[in-house]
């Protein structure tokens, strides 16, 4: 019921989406495009402007929103973010060079999103590695880097130009803002790769959250399987990044929201990915709308919200005895 809750609401948004705008479409035209229908002046409307966008919130959202799950149940901790570990800020350091050192764009530029994430999850692994990864070793590893790509990033900023220089900024907000089909069509591949390899991989990860040496006796091939979920959360952060930029606080904040609606259900991989494609979509639509005339980053939404709602998670947590 949780789980279908959530489907209800993220197709609730993606229509919402779909029908309300500069020019509203009424929900039976958008039923009628969506269904091969519809006059000219809907179709335009709603399948080449809007639905690109819509979709494209739903799917980064979901991918954001597993990769944070695999992220916190794998390493054991509340903070083991890819937003907050520099996996997010590998894909937006690379990008960010490929743009403007190389003058990449396109397909190109999400390319050097993912290897982006790929290298900085990579360098991670192997500074975390001691006879084993440690869960508080990771993070705090993690953050580290994470602050070196900042500053990196910061660095290229400044010597770009002026225009260079704005559309990155509005970029690293993350932003759904002018997305089209071209966009979609590779992050919808990736997802559809990824998604099942990383449901597949997720077999071990009940074993995994016990413990290195609990997992080893109950049979588990601990490296191994750490290490085929880490790429594939960290390839879902890189794909998301490459579409939409790095949205913050959708991976750090979806995954303890599932497990509230649903506790005791271990990681809760599925209902953390329907939340997060849920929770990008409002903020997306928020986005839109909550300025008259002004399309605001998705990002700048999901922060707004989600800083005080973390805030309220962790001293409702430190209230009750029980972390993350």
């Amino acid at each position: 019921m949780v789980c279908a809750s959530l489907v209800l609401a993220a197709l609730a948004g993606l229509l919402l989406s779909l029908a309300v705008g500069d020019i509203d479409v009424p929900l039976a035209d958008v039923w009628a495009v969506l269904t091969g229908g519809g006059d000219p002046g809907s179709r335009f409307v709603v399948h080449e402007l809007r639905l690109p966008r819509a979709l494209l919130a739903l799917v980064v959202g979901l991918c954001f929103g597993l990769s944070g799950a695999v992220f916190q149940a794998l390493l054991r901790n509340p903070l083991a973010s890819p937003d907050i570990i520099g996996v997010s800020a590998g894909a937006s350091a690379a990008a960010v060079l490929a743009s403007m050192a190389f003058g990449l764009s396109g397909l190109a530029l999400s390319g050097g999103a993912l290897a982006g994430a790929l290298l900085a999850g990579t360098l991670i692994y192997l500074l975390a590695w001691r006879g084993g990864v440690s869960g508080g070793r990771f993070v705090l590893i993690g953050i580290g880097v994470a602050a070196g790509l900042v500053s990196l990033r910061s660095y290229l900023m400044t010597r770009a130009e002026v225009t260079e220089a704005q559309n990155a900024f509005v970029w690293l907000a993350g932003s759904l803002n002018g997305r089209s089909w071209d966009q979609l069509w590779p992050l919808l591949a990736s997802a559809a790769l990824l998604v099942p390899l990383t449901l597949a991989a997720s077999r071990s990860l009940t074993a995994l959250q016990l413990g290195d040496e609990a997992a080893g006796g109950l049979g588990a091939r601990v490296e191994r399987g750490r290490l085929a979920l880490l790429a594939c959360a960290t390839a879902l952060v890189g794909v998301a990044t490459a579409a939409a930029g790095p949205i913050g606080f959708v991976a750090f904040v979806s995954p303890p929201i599932a497990r509230r609606l649903l506790p005791g259900q271990g990681a809760a991989l599925v209902p953390a990915a329907l939340t997060g494609a849920a929770l990008v979509c409002a903020a997306d639509f928020t986005a839109q709308h909550v300025l008259p005339g002004v399309q605001l980053p998705v990002g700048v939404v999901t922060s707004v919200v989600g800083a005080p709602y973390l805030l309220w998670l962790l001293a409702r947590a430190g209230r009750s005895g029980r972390g993350g």
